[in-house]
């Protein structure tokens, strides 16, 4: 059982443990190696607006203001806030890595 919530970027990350010296055990989180952007499929794209901030475009987005790590991810930006750094910005919308886009007609 993870001990992280549904919704966050470290719930299928790997954790592992490591022995100090003095004996105590300490866990700690396998990195978590993030995709390139060509691998999600694009839902569509927003612009960034004055005030905008990366967890008012992910509840906008996603109905989860906690989501904004996924929208940075495939906009392959190393810290959310780079996403609304530039006003008019197309900010891409996407589908977890290997999930495909819904056929046309589907439904």
């Amino acid at each position: 059982m993870s001990k992280f919530p549904p919704n966050s970027r470290y719930l299928t990350t790997d954790t592992r443990k490591m022995t100090l010296s003095d004996g105590r055990e300490i866990s700690y989180l396998v990195r978590r190696f993030i995709p390139g952007p060509e691998r999600f499929t694009t839902l569509g794209t927003i612009r960034v607006e004055q005030g905008d901030r990366p967890d008012t475009m992910a509840y906008n987005a996603m109905a989860d203001s906690e989501q904004y790590w996924k929208i940075a991810d495939a906009n392959a930006v190393l810290h959310p806030m780079e996403l609304t750094e530039v006003v008019g910005r197309a900010v891409r919308i996407t589908l977890p890595e290997g999930v495909p886009a819904p056929e046309e007609g589907a439904g």
